[in-house]
């Protein structure tokens, strides 16, 4: 496939059409669009990665060469992108523990070895008050 048969190949799919719609559209061979959209998936998060673009704001990136490649423009970006995509954001390290002050459940992220579920339980601990 030349360059301008890929891009063309890569519109079509972007905008929804199907196998046979790009192949008649393009004269290229069915199996050909199927193997070549399938080995290429195209998403429109692929398109800010494939064009250095933050992820979040759109601005163009400057990528360091032997580095690993940059996603957003800055820390704030990262943050804000995070935040608005919470359900995205994979997150194993979250321990459902015990707190040994109040005796309530409660989930922590990152830290398997805490033992209060606040700081007010942990204040009252160090006291060594009676719960109420």
């Amino acid at each position: 496939m030349t360059a301008e048969e890929i891009t063309k190949v890569n519109q079509l799919h972007r905008e929804g059409y199907g196998y046979k719609k790009i192949a008649s559209l393009t004269g290229l061979s069915i199996n050909t669009v199927k193997a070549y959209c399938r080995r290429h998936p195209v998403s429109k998060e692929g398109d800010a990665a494939e064009n250095n673009l933050c992820k979040m704001c759109g601005k163009k990136l400057e990528q360091t060469p032997h580095k690993r490649k940059r996603i957003f423009c800055s820390d704030s970006c990262r943050l804000a992108w995070w935040n608005s995509h919470r359900e995205q954001v994979n997150r194993k390290a979250v321990h459902s523990l015990t707190c040994e002050y109040c005796g309530q459940p409660f989930e922590s992220y990152g830290n398997a070895h805490r033992k209060f579920c606040s700081r007010k339980c942990y204040g009252l601990s160090r006291r060594k008050e009676k719960q109420s």
